[in-house]
Parts: C-alpha cells; structure tokens; sequence
C-alpha cells in the first residue's frame, strides 16, 4: 500500500470489514503517518485497535466506529478533539453509552447517528448548536449541563426528540427555555414524566413546552396534572399531527380530536374518567377523522363505550383497533358506516365487549379476541369462543383450528371454500346430524389434512367423518382427554391418503380383516404412527394360523410407541417396502412371525424398550441366521437398539459396515463394558459417523477401540452415571464433538483434560 498510496497524505479511509487482527495491524503501522483524514469507518474490538494516530485526526469530518458485539468498551476520550468533526456515526457502536465529559467541543457536529442512551448522555449539549437530531435528552437536576435551557439553543434540531424527568422541572420559565416552539423541523416529540411524582405539577409546564405546529407526532406520558395544556384544548394548535400518545394523564377535558385532520393514529392510555369516546367526547362531530388508521386503547378502566352519530361515515379509513384491559367498554362501532375497512383488530381482557359475527368485513384478515379466537388471513383459531363466526368473510381461511365449541356445525365449515388443514377438539355437537348421509358436501374434498380429537365420538361417526374428506392426504386422531372407552373403527379405502397418525388414543380399536377392518386397503398410505393407543390391535388375531396383515404393504415409515395389544411381530410381515421402523416401549412385542425381509430396504431402524424385556437381540439374531439375505442388501444408516449385545457382532456389523453412519445404544441395563469381540465387531463399521450412548446405567468404560473409528465425527454419552473413564488410547483424529450430559465428576474432570489435549474438539459438558 506504502508503495502506490500516498499514505501521509491519505484523506479518506473505509474499511468494511468487521473486526479481524490484520486489519487492527494494518491500521497501526500501514496508517501511522497519516493524520490528514478527513473520512475514517473503522471497526473496533478494543481501543488499542484504533491507528496509532487516532488522536491526531483533528482534520476529521465524518467518523464511524463499530464494535462487534456487546462489551464495556468505552469511547475513545480523544473523540472531543476533532473540532472539525460534522458527522459522527455509532449507530453500530455496541459498547459503553459513556461519552467524554467534554464531547460538547464537537461545536460542528451536524449529525450524530447513535442508539438514544448516548444522545441522552451529552453534557452541555446546547454548545453542539448545528446539531440535527437529539433522540433523547433527559432532564437532571444535580448534574449541570443536562437542563432545558441546553435544548433551547439547538435552533437547527429536527426529527425525533424525546425528554425525560420533565417532574425535575419547576417552573414555566425553565420549561420556556427550552424553546420548542422556535423548532419548526422537529417531527416527532414525546414529553414524559417520572411516575413517582406530585398530581399537583403545575399546568403552566405543559404550556410552556408547546411545540411548532410542524410537528406531525405527539406523546405526553404520565403528565401528573388534572388540565390539558392551552394548546390542545379548547383549540389544538399543532394540527398537522398524524400521531397522538396520550399515556397516564388524568385531565378533565381531553383535546377536540375531530379538529386533526391529519390524524392517523390515536393511543389512549392509562387515562382515568374516560367513560365515552365520541360525539360527545373531545370534540368529534359529524364527519370527521376519515385519515384515522389506527387506534389503541389500553387500562381505560372507566370507559364505557365508543359511539358514532347515527348513519355517520365516521372512522371509515380506520384499519386497526387495540383494545386491551377496558373492563367496561360494551360497544365499539362495527356498522355498515363506521370501520367497514377494518384489517387488523385486537381484544384482550374486555369481558364485557360485544362483538358482531367475526369478521365483520371481509377486509378484517387478522383478529386476536381474548385468546380464543385467532385469525391471520390464512389460519384461523377458535377455541371457547362462544361468539358467532361469520364464515361467508373467511374465504380465505387454508388452515382452521376448533376446539371446545358447541355452535360451529359441519355445515358451516362447507362455507370455507379454502380449507385444505383442519383440526377438530371436543366438538360433539358438529358432527351430530349432518354425517347420516342426508347432506352432501362439496368444499370438504378440498380437505387434505384433518387432526379429530375422538374422545366422545363413536366408532361409526367418526367413519363418517372420515367419508366426508375424500381427498384427505394426512389424518391425525388422537384423543387428549384419555377416554378408554372402547370403540371400533372402520377405514374406507382411499387413494389420497399418505400419512396416519395415531396419537394417545386409548379407546380405539381397529378392527380385524374379517369384520372388514384393518387398513390395508388404504393402498396409498406410506407413513404411519401410532402413539401410546394401548388396545389398537385388541381384536386383532395374533399366532396360530396365517393371519391376515392390517396394515398396506406400500408402507414406507412406521412409528409404533407404547402399544401394549402388539404381540406378534407377524402384523409387519407384508412390510418389505419400509425405509423407517421404530418400535419403542412396545412391552408385550415378541418375535413371533418375524420377516427379515422387512429390513432390506430400511434406512432407520429403532427398537428398544424400557418397560421391559429387549426383543433387539432376538430380532438382530434372526437378521443375520437369515438366509436370504446376501451380504451388501442393507441399506441401513441409522440403528438405535436397547442391547449393544445385540448390535456388535460381527455378522451384523459386517452387513453394515458399508452403511451405517450413526449407531445409538438406548437404556442397555446389562453391559457394563465391551468384549474383545464387541470391540472387534464395532471396527468393522467403518461409515459410523455418530455414535450415542443413552441412560445404559451401568456401563462403566467405552470401547477401548475408539480411535480406530477413523470416519468418527460425533460420540455423545447421555446420562450413563458409572461411567468413570474414557478410553486410555484416546479419540480419532476425525472426531469433532464429544458431549457428556449428566454424567458423572470424573466424567467433567476428565472433559476439562481433554480440551487441552485435543484443542480442536469441541467438548461439551452439561
């Protein structure tokens, strides 16, 4: 750079990049002969890496200093010295808010880019007089150079400007100093009280602090006086405002809101005696307000309602309402003259607010209301509502969501010509009446996910449910409330349906081939789950004589946890297709009937339980005494078993040593080490990847052998408490992450040596 940059006379550098160490080198020595910037961007981790000239840079005129994250790091105390300085930018500066005690000599300073705890933060900030924006500026009683009098020699402030502690001003003549009328550039501007203060603070302090009628928005918070200032009431005299906050004021008269033409959003707060919002109230009369889009009202605990003259176009470009903890407030005006374009509306804690059927337009896409209804255009909630829908405005509604109510029928969902997803919860009454055949639906088989808590419907209805949705491509039936009254279902071939999910329900029975159950005939059923059901296969006959299969030999994943009436490993035997078996917790399962052939094609396959006895070891040994299976037809990458003496023998891990990336050893109670033969069997699976140890409570030491697991990336071990020692040869070069979680202190210690004898490897220890 020294060789084609005239350095000394460098006037402007910009470095882009975040911190790195180099750049830090580069500014110190490449740049230590220059002193003639007059532009420096900079990242910076701390202040030894700014240049070695840094404080010489008196010719400054625009600076940006970042810091990469979060830290104490103060500014540089030099920083007052560049009297030349016009633009200081540290809206990236994520250090200290201290500023140099004397930052007020930056006399020339226009702009000043920075987050408002470092704008509030500038003593004497009236000697920066050029300044364009001050964000915040709080007002301090022992400290000097933070009273109003420094604002009001900010002629040229504009933008946003907020001022706090106004409670530690005392008389009109301070406040008059101030000046705030005489800034005609000021945008935005927020008055804010402490809320620890006098209710007796004289009013003649609002007064004084009027601002010029340029000002486009407006907040006063928790003014504790009992009279709106001259300037709001009886005229307002900023009325070019699109924006008023008023916020914790207690005035017996609020402004003529009606004579803002321009406003936009209105936010009420915390305001006591507000009992009418209206005609009658502020001003408003006939029409007026028609640019009004927003308006929020929050702990009105007195207000009773909001009314509009009758037939009146008034609020009719209103698009949201935020109404929260008005205990009081019965009617708010959702007619065909007020709010008619309404898009977005919220109500919580207004228990006594009547609604009309929601939505009222079609316009209202997203609506909250007391937690129990939810719409966001797309999906919409309904649980406990006990008010009306009106669906013919929900057209465009993909994925509705009904728990818990008694007045939606089956009828009115046909009315959602969009619905493609829909969940049903104890919603007795929906289905009673219209499911008899008598009705025909036409938007249903638009359908193609359905989710039905069945806890109190029948076998036979819940058939017809399912007729009804022709098109259904996932079905999920659970039942939440653990109803164990048994019920038989029946399933009607489909040709859609892809993905089953059985889901806790306790009750329900699947009826056996020859009364016409099972679901084999859903012939396009490739993934099925079924959770904790308990009595599923109750009816279902198991050993003796060849049985008929339940499920459809096109099954691609199967799910099966905690399902006591599976005994018989036969009920799988048509399932040659599988690509993903999991069988946990299944207590009563044996390996009667087993085809090893359903294990040709997997790609995961989980077996373990810990409620009882391990079928893995017979289930793996039947694998590999197999004779039609030839070695290389696994395709299996993922194994989690409950036995590792099901797992390491040298058949199986031979078959897979070609496949298999990660192997899992889940709730083994008997091994407590390895085998000179588990040792050798587990070298053979040299694609293992990632390698799991979970709750195996009295496994003491891992395989000795691991650093010849050259493919080895990842090795966790998940609450095994005896385990005292890892392995004395060490870990392979390839490992990346070792992670111990619950284990036991010489497993931490252990942990700890390891980070220093392998300083690449991430260790994580919980």
């Amino acid at each position: 750079l020294k060789g084609r940059i005239d350095i000394v006379n460098l006037r402007t550098l910009m470095i882009f990049r975040e911190y790195e160490e180099r750049i830090v080198e580069i500014l110190k020595d490449t740049f230590k002969e220059t002193k003639g910037l007059r532009i420096l961007v900079i990242a910076v981790k701390s202040l030894e890496s700014l240049p070695r000239s840094f404080s010489k840079l008196i010719h400054l005129q625009y600076l940006q200093i970042r810091s990469p994250n979060v830290t104490e790091m103060t500014l540089p105390s030099t920083l007052s010295r560049f009297y030349h300085l016009k633009s200081l930018d540290l809206s990236r500066w994520c250090g200290s808010s201290n500023l140099p005690k004397d930052i007020s000599r930056l006399v020339n300073l226009r702009d000043f880019l920075a987050k408002k705890e470092l704008h509030s933060n500038v003593p004497e900030v009236g000697k920066i007089k050029y300044l364009h924006e001050l964000k915040e500026f709080h007002v301090k009683k022992d400290i000097d150079g933070f009273d109003l009098r420094e604002l009001g020699e900010l002629r040229e402030l504009g933008g946003t400007l907020s001022i706090h502690n106004l409670e530690n001003v005392a008389t009109k003549e301070e406040a008059s100093d101030a000046k705030l009328m005489l800034k005609r550039d000021l945008k935005e501007l927020t008055l804010v009280w402490g809320r620890e203060q006098p209710t007796d603070v004289h009013a003649d302090i609002l007064d004084a602090l009027q601002p010029h009628s340029n000002l486009t928005a407006l907040g006063i918070i928790n003014h504790g006086g009992t009279t709106c200032p001259g300037w709001l009431c009886p005229v307002i005299r900023v009325n070019n405002l699109e924006t008023l906050h008023l916020h914790g004021v207690s005035w017996g008269t609020l402004p003529p809101f009606g004579q803002l033409p321009y406003l936009r959003e209105l936010s009420l707060k915390s305001i006591t005696g507000l009992r009418q919002f209206g005609p009658d109230y502020g001003g408003v009369t006939g029409k007026c307000l028609l640019q009004l889009k927003k308006v929020v009202f929050h702990d009105l605990s007195e207000l009773v309602q909001w009314v509009v003259e009758p037939n009146c176009h008034m609020f009719t470009g209103l698009e949201t309402i935020d109404c929260r903890n008005c205990p009081n407030l019965c009617v708010v005006p959702f007619s065909e003259y007020s709010c008619t374009t309404l898009s977005r509306l919220c109500i919580d804690s207004c228990p006594k607010l009547c609604l009309p059927p929601m939505p009222h337009t079609s316009t209202l896409t997203y609506f909250a209301v007391e937690e129990s209804l939810y719409c966001n255009g797309k999906k919409l909630e309904v649980c406990e509502y006990a008010g009306a829908l009106a669906f013919h405005n929900l057209g465009e509604v993909e994925d509705m969501s009904i728990g818990d109510v008694s007045h939606i029928s089956w009828t009115d969902l046909e009315k959602l010509k969009s619905l493609k997803e829909l969940a049903v919860g104890r919603c007795d009454s929906m289905f009673c009446g219209e499911l008899d055949g008598s009705v025909i639906f036409h938007n249903m088989d638009k359908v193609e996910s359905l989710r039905v808590d069945v806890s109190h419907l029948t076998g036979k209805l819940l058939s017809k449910v399912f007729n009804s949705c022709p098109t259904l491509v996932e079905l999920d039936i659970r039942s939440l409330y653990g109803d164990d009254e048994a019920r038989a279902i029946h399933f009607p071939s489909s040709r859609s349906l892809r993905k089953l999910n059985f889901l806790m329900t306790k009750g329900l029975v699947l009826l056996p081939a020859e009364d016409g159950g099972g679901i084999h005939d859903i012939a396009s059923l490739q993934s099925l789950n079924i959770l904790h059901c308990n009595k599923l296969f109750s009816r279902w006959p198991m050993g003796g004589a060849p049985m008929a299969n339940p499920f459809p030999a096109s099954l691609r994943e199967l799910y099966i946890t905690g399902e006591s009436s599976m005994r018989s490993m036969a009920l799988l035997s048509n399932l040659t297709s599988l690509t993903h078996l999991s069988l946990v917790d299944c207590e009563n399962l044996t390996v009667d009937g087993f085809n090893p052939l359903i294990t040709v094609n997997l790609k995961e396959f989980e077996v373990w339980n810990d409620r009882g006895n391990s079928i893995a070891v017979d289930l793996l040994s039947e694998v590999a005494r197999s004779k039609s299976m030839h070695a290389g037809s696994f395709q299996l990458e993922r194994l989690s078993v409950d036995s590792i003496l099901a797992a390491l023998v040298a058949p199986i891990c031979s078959d897979l040593s070609a496949t298999l990336h990660k192997l899992q050893f889940h709730g083994d109670e008997q091994a407590n080490g390895f085998t000179e033969e588990q040792e050798n069997a587990l070298h053979l699976l040299t694609s293992l990847q990632k390698l799991e140890f979970t709750s195996c409570k009295v496994l003491q030491s891992l395989p000795q052998g691991l650093h010849r697991l050259s493919s080895l990336k990842e090795l966790k071990v998940h609450r095994c408490p005896e385990l005292r020692w890892l392995p004395e040869e060490g870990f392979p070069t390839s490992l990346q992450v070792l992670t111990l979680w619950g284990g036991s202190a010489e497993q931490k210690e252990q942990a700890e040596k390891l980070k220093e004898v392998y300083p690449t490897l991430r260790v994580d220890y919980h």
